[in-house]
C-alpha cells in the first residue's frame, strides 16, 4: 500500500516529502501499453487559432537532441535518482509556435491525457524523450516517445505523447478529473486537489 503525505523516507535533502528511493523503475499505466510504430508516430502542438506544427518520426529525430539526466518522483511515493534519458526540448519545438494561451493539455496514444502551464514546459524543464539508459524507450516505460517532465509529480510525464493542445484555462486530464492536483510539484506534495 502506497503511503501519502509524511516526512522523507530518509534524510536524504534531494528527496522530496513523502517519497523513499527505489531502484527499479515501476511500470504504472491508466490502460493498457499501446502498440505505436514509428512508421506511424507523429507529434503535433495545436494552437488556439487552429494551427498545428506537425513532426513525423523522422523529422523529430532530426531535431537537436539532449542528453538528460534528472531524478523523477511518481505520486504513489517511489523516487528514482539519477534516470538518463535523450529528447528534443520543448523549446525547441515551441521555438516557431505562436500561442497566447498559457496550458497545455498533453494527449497520448491510448487517450491519456494531463494538463499543464505552458510555464512549466519551457525555459530547459521539459523534453519529449525518446531515449531511456541509452536505449530506445520501452513502451512500457512510453515509447516510443513520452513527455518527461521531471520537475513534477511523474503523472505529468505522460507516456505514448502525441501532441500538445494549448488552453486558455487550466482544465483538468485524466488524473485530474479524479481528484489529482492540476500542477503536481513533490516538493510541495500537491497529490490531490
Amino acid at each position: 500500500m502506497a503511503v501519502f503525505g509524511g516526512r522523507r523516507g530518509d534524510d536524504n535533502p534531494a528527496l522530496p516529502p513523502g517519497q523513499h528511493l527505489t531502484a527499479s523503475f515501476p511500470v504504472l499505466s491508466a490502460g493498457p501499453t499501446p502498440s505505436i510504430d514509428t512508421e506511424d508516430w507523429e507529434f503535433f502542438i495545436q494552437t488556439e487559432t487552429g494551427q498545428t506544427h506537425r513532426w513525423n518520426w523522422d523529422k523529430f529525430l532530426a531535431l537537436p537532441s539532449e542528453d538528460i539526466t534528472v531524478d523523477i518522483h511518481c505520486v504513489t511515493s517511489w523516487s528514482k535518482f539519477g534516470t538518463r534519458w535523450r529528447g528534443v526540448s520543448l523549446d525547441t519545438l515551441f521555438s516557431e509556435v505562436e500561442t497566447g494561451f498559457d496550458f497545455v493539455m498533453a494527449h497520448s496514444y491510448g487517450g491519456y491525457t494531463t494538463n499543464l502551464p505552458r510555464q512549466e514546459l519551457l525555459d530547459g524543464k521539459a523534453w519529449i524523450a525518446y531515449e531511456y539508459g541509452g536505449s530506445e524507450l520501452d513502451p512500457e516505460h512510453g515509447g516510443p516517445a513520452r513527455l518527461l517532465v521531471p520537475h513534477l509529480y511523474f503523472w505529468k510525464s505522460a507516456k505514448w505523447v502525441r501532441g500538445l493542445v494549448m488552453q486558455s484555462e487550466d482544465n483538468p486530464g485524466f488524473w485530474e478529473e479524479y481528484g489529482y492536483n492540476l500542477h503536481g510539484d513533490p516538493w510541495r506534495e500537491e497529490r490531490y486537489s
